[in-house]
């Protein structure tokens, strides 16, 4: 089923967004100074062409560890990201879910393209998984916290 959704996205408008992803990964990348930027850009970009079965999670919660990304140079990378990129790549996707929900069949494309719309904002830190592994990583977060809360109480 998700390879049938993935084709059908794919020639229905995603590679249109996917494109997008990687014309202002390509811009990014040419500063120099943005190549953090553009790495994210490429990776969400593909994600973008074929995104049902995935999902985006925050590395920190899926390594249990911060690195530049999910600190506080990630946040600084992440607001200057949304001014330049992040609030023009998320407006596409968001005109894209109009575009997808004005069919009864284009409803599930139309949330997905939402999804997107908010991983375009704050992009830094974040990293595509299947889905299984994104909610075995979640698992294992909320079997540590109850454990702590126990040990705690």
């Amino acid at each position: 089923m998700r390879s049938i959704g993935n084709f059908l996205w794919f020639i229905l408008g995603g590679v249109f967004m996917g494109l997008c992803w990687w014309f202002v990964g390509l811009c990014a990348f040419v500063t120099i100074i943005g190549i953090p930027w553009a790495k994210a850009c490429f990776v969400i970009g593909q994600f973008t062409f074929f995104p049902f079965g995935k999902e985006a999670i925050s590395r920190k919660e899926l390594y249990h560890k911060d690195d530049v990304g999910t600190s506080g140079l990630g946040t600084i990378g992440n607001i200057l990201w949304f001014v330049f990129a992040g609030v023009w790549l998320a407006l596409g996707h968001i005109f894209s879910a109009i575009a997808c929900f004005v069919s009864i069949i284009g409803i599930p494309f139309g949330i997905q393209h939402l999804k997107l719309a908010a991983i375009s904002l704050f992009p830094i830190g974040q990293t595509i998984v299947d889905k299984e592994v994104a909610a075995a990583a979640r698992n294992y977060n909320a079997e540590q916290t109850a454990a702590s809360m126990r040990h705690n109480s």
